[in-house]
Parts: structure tokens; C-alpha cells; sequence
């Protein structure tokens, strides 16, 4: 008798076996934040340890959700990182909430994969919807709405933004230089050195070489944002050796130092020569919500493109990177495929957007439903609240850094990223000082915190940002670093 004729039952999607399963992992994951900060920020764990945990081969038989459970427990949670831990200062939080949660698994549950709009209609409008709604709160142009005369999109990253955006200012160039792909050694990038590294990998995906990619030297006298007139003087010397500027890439909320660049004035000089400029707003975007912090994105009309990651300070989980374009149609020029068995009326008519032509993959989630849920749930007043709240930290972090005169601040505090570092007798001495420190608190256990280098000197970082994190997590922290510095400073 055929193995296929047992009378074994498999149903992976029993209704009363997911209600069942589905608690279960509800109370685990509600436990795990009950006791979060019992966790060791960062983990202890050597390269390697996790083979020595678990079989070299999958399992045979089923196995239960209480096995499976205990061994993320016992084997998986000890060595993670704990991204949500409220004394996670490092990179920049990806932080996450209840309604975040309810949209990721709303997401999850449906499944859908709505890359054409006949694939999941209500998934691609509701894109649509939430984009304009995030745009709307953003104070940007009808020009960046699909409202208006542009469109918005979530990507998963802002790398995968980038690449998208470079990919359409490219072909859109090579257009203008006779359609010959040869002219792509031509094309130039500008970037500063506070800018993320996305833009550089980007451009080499899009087959900019790299010796055309021009970074432009910040100082501490434009808190290292982009000098314009140094912008200016590499484009015009790029031209008088026969190249052609192709793409400029601002930031709003550097990841080394928090720096805004001039966007009015770097999309003027876009403009005079015909560049497309993106502005980069992945961390600090969220806080241009509120009106103190919108100023930043003054002239935002004159970009051809913008991104700012709801995962990252907008309590939505990962992964959810809002992209904002003025004309969609160089995106979807550059992008957009059709094979056959992906053609249909709705498509064909022109009437309904395709997500799949304004992206790097077919494949696609429904992130639309995580950030309207948020958005729904939390309301403008309490989004607003919860990034002032970590604005706020940080300044009263920043106070306490600079009233130690052991301490500088090396750039001023914009959003709720401090870039301190400790004094050395000898400037020689500051970087192994500094390294010393971050390696002594970050190996407490208590706290978790990363470096830069801006300006040439080694400094730390302090990013606030976790959704847990509250003032107590910053005093205690404070006194984490000096209890450090003074051990340092006395041996």
C-alpha cells in the first residue's frame, strides 16, 4: 500500500490548533518583554556556539510547540542581541509596539503578495492610502503623493530604495547622453562623508563606477552637514572634465552624527544642474512629524525623491521604509517588467498602480497593513508624544555629559543621537581612551552602545530610540559610563 493511503491526518492550518498555538506564543513573547532586562544586552556567546546546541539534521517527526518554545528559550534567546532591550543605545532602534505586533501579524495571516494590483487589490490601495496619510503628516508636496502628481511606495529597506531611485535617475540620464549604455563611466555621484554607506553600494550596484563617486568632506563648522560650496566645486570640475552629475544624495539625521544637510540649498544647485536630488531621511524622517522638527525638510520641493523607515523610529516592526517619488513613470521606465503571466486587464488599462514595477523584486509584502494600524491605533498626538519623549532623553543625557567636564559633546544634539566621547590628556590617547570605555560598558552587559569616527576623531554613540526605554534607563546609563571613566581614569 502507497505511503500517500495511511490514514495519518496533517492539517497545518487547523483553526483550533492555531487559536491554541497562537496564545501560546502570544504569552511566550509577553513574558520575554515582562523580563527583558534581565537579559545581557549583548550576548557572550563565541562564533560557532549555536552547532553545538542543536541536531545537524532536521527532524523526522513533528515535534511540539512546548519543545520548540523551550529551546528558543533556552538555546536562541541567550544569544541574541536585544534590539528591544530599553538599554539597547546602539545603531539606531527598530523599534516596535502593540499595534505593530497586530499589523505583523495581520500581515502574516493574510499572506498576500500583492505585487500587481489584481494580486490583492485592497493591499495595493491601502499602500496607496498609508503613503499619502505618512506623506500628509510630513507636510511634503502633492507632488510626492499618489493624491497628487507622484506616488509613494514601502520598500524594505532604504538600501532597496536607493538602488530603485539611482536605477531611475541613471536610465533617465543615459537617455539624454544618446541612449549609449557606454556613457555610464560618465555619471557621477555626490555623497558627503557623513552620508550612509547605502548610497555608495547602491550606485555600485546600478554600475556607477566607483571612482565616480564623489564624497564631499564635512567639519565640525556645518556640524557636519554638506557645504554647499564645496558641492558646487566638485560638480563644476567634474563637468569641465567632460563627466556628467547625475545624483546627489542628502541627508536628513546622518547615522554617525545626527547631521541635517542644507536641503534648500543643495536642491538649488540639483537644479541649476539638472541632478536628481534624494533625500536620505531613514532615522530622522519620523520626527519631522512634529512642527519644531519640520523645518529640517524645507525644501523638500525641489528633491525628486524621498525615504524615511517607519522601522526605525515610527513603533512599526521591520521591515518598512516609506519612499515618496515626483515623477513615478522613471521608476516604473526603469523597473517595470511584463511577462506574460503576469498580464491582465487591470494592468493594462493604466488605471491601477503595480508595486512590482517600482521596486527591485516581485516578491512583496503587505506592509501597508502594519503602518495604518499603527498609525490608526497611536493617532498624530501620540506619535508626536513618543518621539518628543525620546528627544527630550536624549537632551537630558546630553545635559549630563556636558556638566562632566571629563566629557565633550562633539556635535550638538539635533533628535535623540549623542555623540559624546572622554577627554584624553593627549589627543593620541583619545581613541584608545574612548574604545576602552565603550568596550567596558558594552561588556557589563547593562547597556549596549556603538562608535563613529567623525571629523577624525573616535567618539560614542548614544541612540535612543527603544520603545521601552524610559528616564530612569538614562540615569542609569550615566552612571554606567562614569562608574567606567573613573575606573579608566584612575588605572
Amino acid at each position: 500500500m502507497s505511503s500517500l493511503s495511511t490514514n495519518i491526518t496533517f492539517s497545518p492550518l487547523d483553526a483550533q490548533d492555531f487559536t491554541y498555538e497562537s496564545k501560546q506564543v502570544i504569552d511566550f513573547i509577553a513574558n520575554y518583554y515582562k523580563n527583558i532586562e534581565k537579559h545581557s544586552v549583548l550576548p557572550t556567546v563565541e562564533p560557532g556556539f549555536l552547532s553545538t546546541k542543536l541536531p545537524n539534521k532536521a527532524p523526522y517527526e513533528s515535534e511540539s510547540l512546548e519543545e520548540i518554545l523551550k529551546d528558543v528559550n533556552d538555546i536562541v534567546v541567550p544569544g541574541l542581541t536585544h534590539w528591544q532591550s530599553p538599554n539597547f543605545f546602539a545603531y539606531f532602534a527598530v523599534n516596535t509596539s502593540t499595534a505593530g505586533f497586530v499589523g505583523e501579524m495581520l500581515c502574516s495571516a493574510f499572506n498576500v503578495i500583492p505585487f500587481s494590483w489584481i494580486a490583492s487589490p485592497a493591499a495595493t490601495e491601502l499602500e496607496s492610502i498609508v503613503t499619502n496619510w505618512m506623506g500628509d503628516m510630513l507636510k511634503l508636496p502633492s507632488e510626492f503623493l499618489c493624491s497628487g502628481t507622484g506616488g509613494g511606495v514601502l520598500q524594505g529597506s532604504t538600501c532597496d530604495a536607493i538602488v530603485c531611485v539611482l536605477a531611475a535617475a541613471r536610465d533617465q540620464a543615459l537617455k539624454k547622453l544618446g541612449g549609449k549604455y557606454e556613457n555610464i563611466a560618465k555619471l557621477v555621484v555626490y555623497a558627503s562623508d557623513q552620508t550612509h554607506c547605502t548610497a555608495q553600494k547602491g550606485a555600485k550596484l546600478v554600475g556607477i563606477p566607483p571612482s565616480n563617486f564623489r564624497i564631499i568632506e564635512t567639519t565640525k563648522s556645518t556640524n557636519f552637514a554638506i557645504p554647499p560650496q564645496k558641492l558646487r566645486a566638485a560638480i563644476e570640475e567634474d563637468i569641465k572634465n567632460g563627466l556628467t552629475p547625475l545624483f546627489l544624495c542628502g541627508t536628513i539625521g546622518t547615522t554617525s552624527s545626527g547631521a541635517v544637510d542644507p536641503i534648500e540649498e543643495l536642491g538649488k544647485i540639483s537644479k541649476e544642474f539638472d541632478i536628481w536630488f534624494h533625500i536620505d531621511a531613514a532615522y530622522a524622517g519620523a520626527a519631522l512629524i512634529c512642527p519644531e522638527f519640520r523645518h529640517y525638510l524645507n525644501g523638500v520641493e525641489l528633491a525628486d525623491s524621498i525615504t524615511m523607515n517607519a522601522h526605525k523610529w515610527f513603533l512599526t516592526p521591520m521591515d518598512c521604509c516609506c519612499m515618496w517619488i515626483k515623477q513615478p513613470n522613471l521608476l516604473t521606465d526603469s523597473l517595470s517588467i511584463q511577462p506574460e503571466y503576469l498580464r491582465n486587464n487591470a494592468s493594462e488599462s493604466n488605471s491601477v498602480i503595480d508595486y512590482k514595477d517600482w521596486q527591485i523584486a516581485l516578491t512583496r509584502r503587505f506592509r501597508a497593513i502594519k503602518l495604518w494600524v499603527v498609525i490608526r491605533r497611536y493617532g498624530l498626538s501620540n506619535l508626536m508624544y513618543h518621539i518628543r519623549s525620546d528627544v527630550n532623553m536624549a537632551k537630558r543625557f546630553e545635559t549630563m555629559v556636558a556638566g562632566d567636564s571629563r566629557f565633550e559633546i562633539v556635535v550638538p544634539t539635533k533628535f535623540s543621537l549623542v555623540c559624546f566621547r572622554l577627554k584624553a590628556k593627549c589627543e593620541s590617547e583619545g581613541t584608545n581612551l574612548n574604545k576602552k570605555l565603550l568596550r567596558d560598558v558594552n561588556s557589563s552587559g547593562d547597556a549596549y552602545m556603538t562608535h563613529a569616527v567623525i571629523g577624525g576623531l573616535y567618539v560614542i554613540r548614544c541612540a535612543i530610540g527603544t520603545t521601552l526605554t524610559q528616564q530612569h534607563h538614562i540615569d542609569n546609563l550615566w552612571k554606567l559610563i562614569r562608574d567606567k571613566a573613573n575606573y579608566i581614569l584612575c588605572n
